[in-house]
């Protein structure tokens, strides 16, 4: 493969745009080209770099390898804007967009006061991607954000990481529900009674229970999927099954009496990392300095 300077960068910003699209025709309809000049380019891109760079389907999807030079064409777009701002050549009130991937209650909790805290004016914009923390890393190695709140201290590919803290979790269900259904040995009972979660993909709770039982089974198949932080806290105050919940949103629960912990000794740390491009982006920096303050008052540290 020949040396990154030597991608011709027309042809790396169409593979953006195909990718950015879904197909070769919307692509040419958005660069002002051809649909036959748009597979020339991806076709010769391929040729250069001897990879298979994108999966023919509906939309069309990068590989491995595309997802690369996709990464390094939105950094070369957030380099460029960057420049022609600091020249003053910026289109007029064009706005500068930050992309970042964030779990759901992270975001239910303290990043939108990290947000408000970022010195800005009318031209920067956030774009937030909802995703949980194991898999928001996925979103960085494809380019599809420039930082990420994730679960992983293992810096993507052309990323920095540095720790922001710990997010704790409790488990808790509402009076009448441990009543009727945790009456026992937690260990027993939980693996019983009624659960809430967020999505097909939580298995948080199942965590929790295996925890409990060194190892054998999950939580109950008895379960409640709820995939928004503040109707999952509600379902479970609302007694239809027990959680794993986040301290900030359990603790004025749990003062009011709406919430009973089913275990105090048994909170669950979750560590988080800020993951973002490794770019001399003004914007960024400045969302990454808000963002590590502003965890280091809400998380755990």
């Amino acid at each position: 493969m020949e040396g990154a300077a030597e991608l011709p960068l027309d042809q790396v910003r169409t593979l953006l745009a195909v990718v950015d699209e879904g197909t070769f025709d919307a692509a040419a309809a958005a660069l002002h080209v051809t649909p036959s000049a748009v597979s020339q380019r991806v076709k010769a891109l391929e040729q250069r770099t001897g990879r298979v760079l994108l999966l023919r389907t509906k939309p069309v999807r990068p590989t491995e390898s595309g997802a690369v030079l996709v990464r390094l064409a939105r950094q070369l777009a957030r380099l460029e804007h960057d420049a022609y701002a600091e020249l003053g050549l910026s289109g007029a009130g064009e706005p500068v967009r930050v992309s970042v991937a964030v779990n759901a209650d992270s975001l239910a909790t303290w990043f939108l006061g990290a947000l408000t805290a970022v010195p800005r004016g009318p031209e920067l914009c956030f774009e937030l991607r909802r995703e949980d923390e194991d898999h928001t890393a996925a979103l960085l190695r494809e380019g599809t954000v420039m930082a990420a709140v994730t679960s992983s201290p293992d810096p993507v590919p052309g990323c920095s990481v540095r720790t922001l803290g710990r997010m704790r979790y409790v488990p808790v269900a509402a009076p009448g529900f441990a009543a009727r259904h945790l009456d026992g040995p937690l260990r027993d009972v939980l693996a019983e009674a009624p659960v809430v979660v967020f999505d097909r993909r939580d298995d948080f709770q199942d965590d929790f229970v295996r925890r409990l039982r060194r190892g054998r089974g999950g939580a109950s198949p008895g379960r409640h999927s709820v995939p928004t932080p503040e109707g999952f806290v509600e379902a479970i105050a609302a007694g239809l099954g027990w959680g794993m919940v986040p301290e900030a949103q359990a603790d004025p629960l749990l003062r009011t009496g709406r919430l009973v912990g089913l275990a105090p000794d048994r909170t669950v740390d979750v560590p988080l990392y800020w993951q973002q491009w490794r770019l001399d982006s003004p914007a960024l920096a400045a969302v990454a300095e808000a963002v590590a303050r502003t965890a280091s008052r809400a998380l755990r540290q």
